[in-house]
């Protein structure tokens, strides 16, 4: 199995997302986690769009990254999921055998109506969605040697 650790600023929406996708849609290949730079609080609305998807993560802890690395935690992979184009920035993993950079918008930014946030909120759920969808297929057929002829979307 393949450890993943997601990071964001304050493990209260992307990192979160993230984990509780790579976890369902991995079927057991992957054990995700998530962690921020602080310790933040889950984003309700960022709850409501997962519910609405299907996935119940009310109860999630919110973790810092920082207690993760003082009790000697070891990832295959980190995916930061901070916003660089916003100016945030994420830790280094030193120990992490590969670091990849997803940049997504900060849900904890979005103005506006109940309704346009949600709308913004779906919208950042649906990319992490399809951006963990197009990994595990990438992974799949490196694993299987077969032809990536998939497109990007």
């Amino acid at each position: 199995m393949l450890k993943v650790l997601f990071v964001c600023v304050q493990n209260s929406a992307r990192s979160q997302m993230a984990e509780a996708f790579l976890n369902r849609l991995g079927n057991g290949r992957f054990v995700a986690e998530s962690a921020g730079i602080t310790k933040g609080k889950l984003n309700p609305y960022v709850v409501r769009a997962m519910t609405e998807a299907g996935y119940d993560i009310r109860d999630n802890s919110v973790d810092s990254v920082f207690d993760f690395f003082k009790k000697g935690r070891q990832y295959d992979l980190v995916i930061k999921v901070c916003d660089e184009s916003a100016g945030q920035q994420c830790p280094v993993f030193p120990s992490a055998a590969l670091t990849l950079i997803w940049s997504f918008a900060d849900p904890s930014q979005f103005t506006g109506s109940d309704e346009q946030i949600m709308s913004e909120v779906r919208t950042v759920r649906d990319e992490i969605e399809r951006r963990i969808n197009e990994m595990l297929r990438v992974l799949v057929i490196s694993k299987t040697g077969g032809s990536n002829d998939h497109q990007p979307e």
